[in-house]
């Protein structure tokens, strides 16, 4: 890999003047907030463990501020944008910044929850300042969809981190947690605050690390699994005897598929494990 010059980042005058150029203004509706700060760029790349060997899918590169550092420490990297006018100028900027590392970069123009493939080699990491409003489908999306991605570090909402990487008995624990649990370890990996966006965002932000691990031992299928979960976080207050009676058919076959699980009846879905969940799936089937 070259060596690229220390101004290949974007500053926030670049960023400025680029979405100036392009008559863009962040929508709240795509959940866009550009990151312009450069350290905070590279602080996320370092974060992420981005080696010279890896295969990076970005999701929403927006004007290209972390497109630009992932370019300087992956071997490839493919963005995914949704974005018209942000999709055609990406390019364009990855050739006038890194023109060395231009032939390393692929884009696909598509909504990433649409996304079945991608260009080149399989995935290694997902490294993506992910849209607000999208960030946890658009996550469970891309981990389902491409195995091959090891290591995953996604800048969303403070608040969707939390719960993202909260554990069994914490009171934000719930669907999210659970189900980013099926494939990956996942743990909060810092804050990031809100003077480095443009427009700055009215909630903060945090760092999530996934890394990648097989799911639970179990004859249910994911979608079985994740029945259970919806289930029971659907009416989280209530028993999971209560709150799974709708998917077992009654109180008594959800009692039934729990004692076999080895599940108290009287506990409630923010006290299991995805272990645990798969049981009650592999009781029921």
């Amino acid at each position: 890999m070259s060596t690229t010059e220390p101004d290949a980042l974007l500053s926030p005058a670049d960023i400025r003047e680029l979405a100036a150029a392009l008559g863009v203004r962040p929508t709240k509706q795509r959940g866009q907030n550009f990151v312009i700060d450069a350290n905070t760029v590279r602080r996320i790349v370092r974060t992420a463990q981005v080696r010279a060997d890896d295969v990076v899918v970005e999701v929403g590169p927006g004007l290209g501020s972390l497109t630009l550092a992932l370019l300087e420490a992956a071997d490839e990297v493919v963005a995914v944008e949704i974005d018209d006018v942000l999709a055609s100028a990406l390019p364009a900027t990855i050739i006038a910044r890194l023109p060395e590392r231009a032939r390393h970069f692929s884009l696909v123009h598509s909504d990433a929850m649409l996304i079945e493939e991608l260009p080149g080699p399989p995935p290694t990491a997902l490294v993506a300042n992910l849209p607000y409003n999208v960030a946890v489908p658009v996550l469970l999306h891309m981990l389902d969809r491409f195995p091959s991605i090891e290591r995953t570090l996604v800048m969303v909402q403070a608040e969707v981190a939390d719960r993202l990487a909260a554990s069994p008995g914490n009171k934000v624990y719930g669907v999210p947690s659970v189900k980013a649990n099926w494939y990956a370890d996942v743990k909060r990996a810092g804050s990031i605050g809100r003077n480095v966006f443009w427009p700055a965002p009215n909630v903060d932000s945090g760092l999530v690390s996934l890394v990648r691990r097989d799911p639970p031992e179990t004859t249910a299928t994911k979608a079985e699994v994740f029945a259970v979960v919806d289930a029971a976080f659907a009416q989280r207050r209530k028993t999971l005897r209560a709150a799974l009676s709708g998917w077992a058919g009654s109180p008594a076959a959800a009692e039934e598929a729990l004692v076999a699980a080895g599940v108290s009846p009287q506990a409630r879905g923010e006290s299991l494990t995805v272990a645990e969940f798969a049981r009650i799936a592999e009781a029921k089937a």
